[in-house]
């Protein structure tokens, strides 16, 4: 390509880097499945039997479901569905809800529905380091079985490692990523051509006949298989998460011209490996290796499994912050690890907590074939939701209609709701771990968002109107003092508690009195010159609105620099931020049920400052508090 050539205003050089970087973010948890998926359809918990009509039929399924999951539904569709160039669960949902804007009951279900996905997305988060990290280290006792005893241990080394490090950040250590992969992508195609060139046959398995035989000849058996199948096509959904970092088309080269090419031939070699040779079902992968090549491959592998897993984790980040901005769950601490790239963050919460379960994961389940049996149902409910979601946009977005997008979608559908009905056999095996804890996130951030619309509710009717009350101030005018008070105001058309209570207890009013009211649209980003919107009332009063898209960074400090053109001119220095904190009260026969109203203020009691959150300076702000009965 000439450096000349440009894709979407990017240089060739630009392009290809970052296509090379999606290789180590976006393409990490796809691209370590070799290292058992094939394993556990002929070796797993449920496998099947090892004949030449099996490993054709099983390898044909794992062609097209990369061919049809991911070629087709992700990289030709969805990823077109994107909301201003990001892509991701949230992003779907925001641009879903704006299709349904006029319709406020389908915009409640289409808010569920997303959630429930977003959920589905933390069970598989949970799942994947340890299956990835486990599967590799277990190439040590392909070599040396005495090697047994230590490979739950070193698992565990290395995932407390990779969670340790998260605070550091991954600007230095990313820069390997994409190199890493390149190289993890190429020995996944050697390996496959090195077994394919004893049995070429093993490429008619990509004739599509092979798999429709497969099903029909094994029924009850086949369903059992597409649950394993789909460990093929677990990592989908980041092509379409990562879409905002490194663009639409650099994501699709990269899949088409490399990794694509890589998975078949490495699928198909493994079944060469087990066509030559029946024994080496129990993990074709390693075996498939020539003796030499073993312990540079389970270097090589465990390297690819930590990307893998550092980009799930860097995901559950982004997720998080998200769905932050969109009221889904309460404000947390967020670190910026690079003052270059403003989507580089840590979530020191999520990080530690994410660490315990997948550490319980690797301690309760103990291999990566009982693993298995966790992994898939999160991921395909994930899928599901996906497709449902698209449907709405693109039927409504796009113009195609609800017949035409059904239609489409319906395809999609229809298989994968195959590999969900093969997943929910493994709940008993497993799949009921990431199902519980999806089930749980959902219930979390559904009662977090039904109790900030109730609390917003009460303090709503609490409320005093702005401008009366300003006139009013205007006959009785309480002493005023110099400097500049600025109020968070969460309705703006309402006196925010903190001011009442500042008058009440201080008798006094600043000079210079700044209301300000934060709106997150449901866009990911908001222009500078829309970021904020300024208006002189009455009395040297202000009203501040400042509008943020669900991925940006609020800074209120920042937000209020931008006001000196329209006449608002603040010193930080005489300036005091005045932050309501409400304590909440649960009452029976309210709104919500009890038990959800005691969670709703346990999570709110620990819910990061809005100090923090904004970015105010702590040295400048002080808490005003009241007592709201829900």
């Amino acid at each position: 390509m000439s450096t000349h050539q440009s894709a979407g205003g990017t240089t060739g050089t630009r392009f290809a880097a970052l296509a090379l970087a999606a290789l180590g973010v976006v393409y990490g948890d796809i691209g370590t499945s070799p290292l058992y998926a094939v394993k556990e359809v002929f070796a797993g918990n449920h496998p099947i039997p090892v004949t030449t009509a099996n490993i054709y039929g099983s390898l044909s399924l794992f062609f097209w479901a990369l061919v049809i999951v991911v070629s087709v539904k992700y990289v030709t569709f969805i990823m077109r569905a994107d909301n201003r160039g990001e892509g991701g669960i949230m992003a779907l949902i925001a641009l879903a809800l704006h299709t349904v804007q006029d319709k406020p009951h389908h915009g409640k279900w289409i808010m569920i529905v997303g959630v429930l996905g977003a959920a589905m997305f933390y069970g598989d988060g949970m799942v994947t380091p340890a299956i990835s990290v486990l599967s590799a280290v277990e190439g040590l006792e392909v070599g040396a079985p005495a090697l047994h005893s230590f490979i739950i241990p070193i698992t565990i080394v290395v995932l407390f490692g990779l969670f340790f490090v998260q605070k550091s950040g991954t600007a230095v250590v990313g820069a390997f990523f994409g190199p890493v992969m390149l190289v993890w992508f190429s020995v996944l195609a050697l390996l496959g051509i090195h077994s394919i060139i004893d049995h070429p046959e093993i490429l008619m398995a990509l004739n599509p006949l092979y798999g429709f035989e497969f099903l029909l000849a094994n029924k009850a058996m086949s369903l059992v298989a597409m649950g394993n199948v789909v460990l093929a096509v677990t990592g989908a959904e980041a092509l379409y998460a990562d879409m905002g970092h490194f663009g639409r088309r650099p994501i699709q080269r990269a899949w088409f011209a490399f990794v694509l090419p890589a998975l078949v031939l490495n699928y198909m070699g493994q079944g060469a490996a087990i066509l030559a040779d029946p024994a080496v079902a129990d993990n074709p992968f390693y075996r498939s290796a020539p003796e030499w090549a073993l312990y540079p491959l389970i270097g090589l592998a465990t390297l690819a499994t930590v990307i893998a897993s550092q980009a799930v984790i860097s995901g559950a980040f982004s997720v998080t912050r998200q769905a932050m901005q969109l009221g889904f769950v309460p404000r947390m601490t967020v670190q910026h690890t690079s003052e270059k790239e403003q989507g580089q963050i840590y979530l020191p919460s999520v990080n530690w907590g994410l660490m315990v379960a997948v550490m319980i994961l690797v301690l309760g389940f103990k291999s990566s074939n009982n693993l298995a049996a966790a992994y898939g149902i999160a991921v395909t409910g994930d899928m599901v939701i996906t497709s449902l979601l698209a449907t709405v946009v693109v039927a409504r977005n796009w113009g195609w209609g609800w017949g035409r997008s059904a239609a489409l979608f319906s395809c999609f559908l229809a298989v994968e709701l195959v590999f969900l009905a093969a997943n929910v056999l493994k709940i008993p095996d497993g799949g009921w771990f990431p199902l519980v804890a999806g089930i749980g996130v959902f219930t979390l951030m559904t009662t977090w968002k039904r109790g900030r619309q109730l609390l917003s509710d009460r303090l709503k009717g609490e409320r005093l109107e702005l401008l009366p009350f300003i006139e009013s101030l205007s006959m009785s005018m309480p002493t005023r003092v110099p400097g500049t008070a600025v109020f968070l105001n969460a309705d703006p058309k309402g006196v925010p508690h903190a001011l009442l209570h500042n008058l009440m207890h201080n008798k006094v009013l600043h000079e210079q009195v700044v209301l300000v009211s934060v709106q997150v649209f449901d866009l990911p980003y908001v222009p500078d010159i829309d970021r904020v919107e300024v208006k002189r009332l009455r009395e040297n009063f202000w009203s501040l609105v400042v509008q943020y898209g669900f991925m940006d960074e609020p800074n209120i400090p920042a937000a209020m620099e931008r006001c000196a053109e329209a006449g608002l001119e603040c010193s930080p220095l005489d300036t005091s931020y005045f932050i309501g904190r409400e304590t909440l009260i649960p009452k029976l026969g309210s709104d919500m049920a009890f038990w959800r109203e005691k969670l709703f203020i346990a999570l709110f009691r620990n819910a990061g400052s809005a100090t923090a959150y904004f970015r105010i300076p702590f040295n400048r702000v002080v808490e005003l508090g009241t007592q709201v009965v829900l």
